[in-house]
């Protein structure tokens, strides 16, 4: 059997509602709380949304993470959002993410699928094993956030080449 280099899906169990984990992706303000250091919005005229404006498919986004320099960023869109527990955006050269939250055996659980990626040696590289690696440390850290209050994101510019960041 061969690996599928082209897409991946994570799975975590979240003590929190289905609402409440679908805001923290889906804009400015939820965003923020828990995986970037900021994150840009607008819509299709070009006006930036508000911080808890909920954002809609095909708006474009801007996001920036904690300890990186502001040269470090990622531009894309909002292929699909359903205001409750599925949305989608394309992530640059890494291909696509889906996100859904349900429920499972009584558990919430949020799911991340990342596909559409690269197949060469690259996209196996930086974008299969990277992002799944950055994915499964934000994903810990959305639990943790939502359980504890507690944000295991590296802050520091000057701290480099850690797993929190």
């Amino acid at each position: 059997m061969s690996y599928d280099w082209s897409q991946f899906r994570l799975r975590i169990p979240i003590n929190a509602g289905v609402d409440e984990i679908y805001r923290r992706w889906s804009n400015t303000a939820g965003l923020t709380s828990w995986f970037l250091r900021e994150a840009l919005f607008y819509n299709n005229e070009g006006v930036e949304r508000s911080a808890t404006d909920p954002v809609r498919p095909g708006d474009s986004y801007l996001w920036r993470w904690f300890g990186y320099g502001d040269d470090v960023q990622e531009k894309g869109s909002i292929l699909s959002a359903n205001h409750s527990d599925e949305l989608e955006f394309s992530f640059g050269k890494a291909g696509k993410v889906r996100v859904k939250v349900y429920t499972e055996a009584n558990t919430t659980v949020c799911e991340l699928e990342q596909y559409e990626i690269p197949t060469d040696e690259e996209g196996k590289q930086y974008y299969h094993v990277g992002c799944s690696k950055g994915w499964v440390f934000y994903l810990a850290n959305l639990k943790s956030i939502l359980e504890s209050g507690t944000d295991l994101r590296n802050k520091d510019e000057m701290m480099k080449e850690v797993i929190s960041s």
